[in-house]
């Protein structure tokens, strides 16, 4: 639903009513200056006011009659002057009056298609530093930009959102009908990532009653908000400063170990760990015998590393995730 760069319905109006004042001006200031070839019914003479008022009545096409241009110079002047300004204030304000009714319409029809064939999309609450570099790893793992939908309270986040592409829903994501407009009802999955922590359980705990089936994943800075977020509905929760503070940790320990794990966490860089699903060849193999380094395997919603006696061989609808190289850029199709 992203749109092209257009003015406010507001803005529009005004700079349109901004025009047909000039025209409005312009055309008090041919009668006035010709004043001495019209009639005025009441007194006789046409000052600055019955100028503005004749220029008024005539573009307006209302024409009471009290005041007549009475020479040839101002009737040649209304023929070939002033009916084209009215002409042109008309079309000042039904053009205004009409663009505005079809952006609306326009809009309320694009609107309605997009909530229509949207589902089991990727909902992203929250466009700042999480939520930004969320969605950069959600889009070098494949996902396509029409199935992210951002929501963030601050109009600026939501344009910088729209910028990139995505579609975008200004304001405050706590309440329900903010969450309805984005189609929280029907994502598959949804990224809760807002500034502080008390708003990430609030909007977990309305997106959650919004949509049972969704996988919510949310971020908060402490680590004792942490079970708050899951009996809130998370199913996954990322405690930001501890996870900086064990990096930061292992880059003074062990540098190396902190940039290969900073290589590991950034899509395309050089090493990515990726899930997916056992090929038929590696079936009934040991996962040290994959071309791959795989670290773990899922089992029946059970997470087993490869040390494991549980895993022995790898069966068929085993998923594993594994190190691989980074895909050559424009291999994964963008």
């Amino acid at each position: 639903m992203p749109t092209q760069t257009v003015l406010p319905p507001l803005q529009q109006v005004l700079r349109r009513l901004a025009m047909a004042l000039l025209v409005l001006i312009a055309t008090t200031l041919i009668v006035y200056f010709d004043r001495d070839a019209y009639n005025d019914n009441v007194d006789g003479s046409v000052d600055l006011l019955d100028a503005a008022y004749y220029a008024t009545v005539t573009l307006s096409t209302t024409g009471y009659g009290d005041i007549t241009p009475a020479g040839d110079a101002a009737r040649i002047t209304n023929i070939f002057v002033i009916t084209p300004l009215r002409v042109l204030f008309l079309i000042i304000l039904v053009g205004t009056t009409l663009e505005v009714l079809t952006e609306r319409t326009r809009q309320q029809v694009r609107i309605h298609r997009w909530r229509h064939r949207t589902r089991d999309h990727v909902v992203v609450i929250g466009y700042g530093t999480k939520g930004r570099h969320a969605v950069a790893t959600l889009l070098a793992q494949g996902v396509t930009r029409d199935r992210i939908v951002i929501v963030d309270a601050q109009g600026k986040n939501a344009e910088a959102a729209g910028d990139d592409g995505l579609v975008a829903v200004t304001g405050d994501a706590t309440r329900s009908e903010t969450l309805l407009k984005a189609e929280v009802h029907s994502a598959a999955q949804v990224i809760v990532a807002p500034q502080r922590d008390e708003a990430a359980t609030l909007i977990t705990l309305t997106a959650r009653q919004l949509n049972r089936r969704a996988t919510i994943v949310a971020a908060v800075r402490e680590d004792e908000n942490v079970p708050l977020l899951r009996q809130s509905g998370a199913d996954t929760v990322v405690t930001s400063s501890s996870s900086a503070g064990r990096l930061l940790g292992m880059s003074l320990v062990s540098p190396p170990v902190a940039r290969t794990l900073d290589d590991l966490m950034t899509i395309g860089s050089g090493l990515d760990l990726i899930e997916r699903p056992v090929t038929p060849q590696e079936v009934g193999r040991s996962p040290r015998e994959s071309t791959e380094l795989v670290l773990t395997i899922v089992r029946d919603k059970d997470v087993l590393d490869f040390t494991d006696p549980r895993v022995g061989e790898l069966r068929k609808g085993d998923r594993v995730v594994t190190i691989a190289r980074a895909a050559p850029h424009g291999e994964n199709g963008e």
